[in-house]
């Protein structure tokens, strides 16, 4: 009897004869995600108004097989029978906030069906939904297929093609089952579209453009003007998300007036912190706090007139006067940006959480020891270089610019320099530089002509004492020559007070305004260049061109586009209010109006491969190979925190690509043979960055190594880098003149009115020489903001998706990854209990956490995010 049965389990009867067989059924179970969890301004209604709106034939979904191809579909994967939405489900785990799941029943037939490689969904709704996911139980041979989706769903009509999904298998392109070849090449045609046209919101399309939607030419103010950026020699730039939007009455290029069009529907997911949070919250700075402010300000006048009165932004908050643009802000915009912005008793204050820079000293950020270790420590440790040569020399054309290097000499430095010469300093590696003088000076006579600001071009340099911290020595101050570039800079050299100066002698007043434009200096280079330029948008033509040309079962696809959630849609906001002509940028940065066209100067010199940690700490001379050392290089500065506890996560992140990449690429061959991977690189360096497509620099992705290497650098930029130029801001600027963004009085010179202020006031002229009362309100207001984990962050080591891979090997690998970031964490805390690493901690007494991987909800200066996220 058991010989019967086995036969007809196999589809044979026991003489061998081929018979019908039954058919059987696979239970399935499809978890949906309701609007209004998603969408930030919509909590009275969804999408999904019903649960059992879905039910019936509302949606249908049929199986792909994998094993038999159909003739008369060009041998396409054969589908099953329709199944539809049945019964509601309204608990089961793990379900999480919104999230509901249905049951779902598959006629399932062997010679028909076979092995399920894949499904095709239609939506026979009114409306769009986001499908989470379906998963198969007890399926012949098989048991439980996973399929995660993670995708909005539009009508059917809307699509030229059904949608489609697969498993969470792999699959190189040459290993992709036969019948299921097609659903792949097309899923990827749809999602490259055909470049033209306008795209609308259930578009699935990833395309290229430029920057050319940072203003609008029908809105009449010529002052808002911007060039556009990328697609030209004079102003390169990475490239961003096309939407084909049409261009202006003036014929210009079309001024993006709303970012929920500007990207794909996926790139919007709408996370608890994402979308309409960001947006209704800078959306109420912008449109709301700043009318506000600007009003108070012209009324109560625009200066800080003593520090006592800048700490009042801290200690009691600015009340707002009642009006009826602030009485619609309760009406306009969600509670929980009013929550975070203001105090909603009633009183309608502005308020500000102490920074951590002052918690514990109101003055230490003053000193001389946190000016330096906020090189290595702060928010832009990403600068700071060996001093090389001396005096320092200018790269910058001299037929244009004229003599630019150093007017820094010996004299300056020799008695600071515990008995060394300038050459023997340098060559026992303890001088050091801060150069902003070669980035700034080419725009330097532009800014202070044409608008607010009265900057310099800086230099600063550092020595380095035996407790491994720095010493400022000297800093010169460099202006554009009056008779014209040609004619080289004009400089001044200033030197830190005598050790027995007087408290408040004039020299130490001097010192702390050099000091000031330095931070003013590296403000802008930090926000405009460390932060956008080399991580948001260097990383978007990557999230384009992996849509566009790596299929969702690919290995590379699955390792990467975690690291892109949330960057398109960021972007575009940030074009919409931040970096846009007008926008907070150049209201709050001292390039003003030329902010965008400073970041593309400096796009000029970026390349990829000096992004990754080890190439960048090797350019900078901060460190230098030796393979006896803990990855292989030797930091000369040994308490750089920032270069310590990145070289420990960019390590981690290494070994699981190589541990991971080595799973799919047994061979450098396997490389090359992989048409999408060289299509995808192709396209990224030839398009994405297309600007810089015949630098000799890019790698060939010809074999493992250089997949490894270019990998481990994109979730570097996205995640580690990102982190630390990012959720320190508040920490470290949200006390404005530890970190003044603009200066609008150039140094007083002696004999004049503004020196005789300086003797008898120097506080209030350090002030009304720094950042001004309105800016420094909206800026703070702004990294506030931006400096905020959301509850629903994932971090590096986490997953926001439960069964992303079908390989147990791949599983494993990356729970090893998880692992050695756990270890990172507690070599952190380590470091940061060690009393003799001084640059750890600093006078002002915080821990360096930018780069300990993981965090709680809120504003805690540390936590890595997979992705670029605010």
């Amino acid at each position: 009897m058991q010989s019967i049965i086995d036969a007809l389990s196999a589809g044979h009867d026991d003489n061998g004869g081929q018979i019908n067989i039954a058919k059987r059924e696979i239970k399935g179970t499809v978890v949906l995600m309701k609007k209004n969890v998603l969408e930030f301004n919509d909590f009275n209604a969804s999408i999904v108004d019903r649960f059992d709106e879905l039910l019936g034939r509302g949606v249908s979904l049929q199986l792909i097989s994998s094993v038999h191809g159909d003739p008369q579909n060009g041998n396409k994967g054969k589908l099953g029978k329709a199944a539809y939405l049945e019964n509601w489900i309204p608990t089961i785990a793990p379900l999480k906030t919104g999230e509901t799941a249905y049951d779902v029943t598959f006629e399932w037939e062997e010679e028909e069906i076979g092995v399920p490689g894949g499904f095709v969904i239609k939506n026979n709704h009114h409306n769009e939904f986001f499908l989470k996911s379906l998963t198969l139980e007890d399926v012949p041979g098989e048991g439980r297929i996973h399929f995660p989706c993670n995708s909005w769903v539009y009508p059917a009509k809307r699509y030229a093609k059904d949608r489609v999904f697969f498993t969470n298998k792999s699959y190189l392109p040459h290993e992709m089952p036969l019948p299921l070849v097609k659903y792949r090449e097309e899923e990827l045609v749809g999602l490259r579209g055909n470049g033209q046209g306008e795209l609308r919101e259930w578009d699935r399309v990833y395309d290229y453009a430029c920057y050319n939607d940072l203003w609008d030419p029908d809105d009449g103010d010529a002052d808002n003007a911007r060039p556009t950026l990328g697609g030209s020699a004079e102003y390169p730039y990475p490239r961003w998300g096309r939407t084909g939007r049409p261009p202006s009455k003036s014929g210009q290029p079309y001024f993006q007036q709303n970012v929920f069009t500007s990207v794909p529907r996926d790139e919007r997911f709408g996370h608890l912190k994402m979308s309409d949070f960001l947006l209704n919250g800078l959306k109420a700075i912008v449109q709301i706090v700043k009318p506000e402010l600007e009003a108070l300000c012209s009324e109560d006048g625009n200066e800080f007139d003593s520090f006592d009165d800048a700490l009042k932004l801290y200690d009691g908050g600015v009340k707002l006067p009642r009006g009826p643009t602030l009485d619609n802000l309760w009406k306009d915009i969600p509670l929980d940006i009013i929550n975070l912005i203001f105090h909603t008793d009633g009183e309608r204050i502005l308020k500000y959480p102490l920074p951590e820079v002052i918690k514990e000293s109101r003055t230490a950020w003053r000193t001389d020891e946190e000016f330096a270790r906020e090189m290595l420590a702060g928010l832009n440790p990403v600068v700071i270089s060996i001093l090389q040569e001396f005096p320092p020399r200018s790269k910058l054309d001299a037929k244009v610019y004229g003599n630019q290097d150093s007017s820094i000499s010996e004299e300056h430095l020799r008695h600071q320099l515990n008995g060394l010469t300038v050459a023997e300093a340098i060559k026992t590696n303890k001088l050091f530089i801060l150069d902003h003088h070669d980035t700034i000076m080419p725009y330097l006579r532009r800014i202070n002509d044409n608008t607010t600001s009265k900057a310099y071009a800086t230099r600063t340099i550092l020595y380095l004492q035996n407790d491994d911290t720095l010493k400022p020595l000297a800093i010169e101050l460099s202006l554009p020559h009056p008779d014209g570039d040609q004619f080289g800079a004009i400089n001044k050299v200033y030197t830190p007070p005598p050790a027995d100066h007087k408290e408040g002698s004039l020299e130490e007043i001097i010192w702390q305004l050099a000091k000031a434009y330095v931070a003013v200096n590296d403000s802008g280079y930090h926000e405009l260049i460390s932060h956008f330029l080399h991580t948001h948008a260097v990383i978007e033509p990557f999230v384009i061109a992996t849509n566009r040309q790596l299929s969702v079962v690919h290995p590379i696809f699955k390792l990467l586009h975690p690291h892109f959630r949330d960057t398109m849609n960021i972007n575009a906001l940030g074009r919409q209010v931040l970096i846009n002509g007008g926008g907070l940028m150049e209201f709050t940065l001292y390039p003003a109006k030329y902010c965008m066209e400073f970041s593309s100067s400096l796009y000029k010199h970026w390349n990829f491969t000096e992004q990754a940690l080890p190439q960048d700490l090797k350019k900078r001379g901060m460190a230098v190979p030796d393979p006896v050392s803990k990855h292989g290089l030797r930091l000369l500065i040994k308490d750089y925190p920032y270069a310590v506890d990145g070289l420990d996560i960019w390590s981690a992140i290494r070994n699981w690509v190589a541990n991971y990449t080595s799973l799919y690429y047994k061979t450098d061959d396997a490389i090359r043979s992989d048409v999408e991977l060289q299509t995808w690189w192709k396209e990224l360096v030839e398009v994405g960055h297309a600007d810089k497509r015949d630098e000799p620099w890019w790698p060939k992705m010809r074999n493992r190594d250089e997949l490894i290497e270019s990998c481990t650098t994109v979730i570097w930029i996205a995640s580690a880098l990102h982190a630390a130029t990012n959720f320190g801001q508040y920490t470290y600027a949200g006390y404005m003149p530890n970190r003044p963004t603009i200066s609008r009085r150039f140094m007083p010179e002696e004999g004049t009115l503004e020196f005789e202020e300086m003797r008898e006031n120097p506080d209030r002229v350090f002030l009304r020489t720094i950042t001004a009362r309105l800016q420094t309100l909206l800026g703070i207001s702004l990294i506030e903001l931006l400096s905020t984990h959301s509850s629903d962050e994932f971090y590096l080591g986490q997953r926001d998706t439960a069964g992303w891979t079908a390989e147990l090997e791949a599983e494993a690998a990356f729970e090893r990854f998880g692992k050695a970031l756990t270890e990172v964490e507690e070599r952190i805390v380590e470091r940061n209990g060690e009393e003799n690493l001084r640059n750890r901690y600093g006078a002002v007494k915080i821990p360096y956490t930018l780069l300990f991987p993981t965090s709680e909800v809120g504003r805690t200066g540390k936590g890595i995010p997979n992705s670029i996220t605010i």
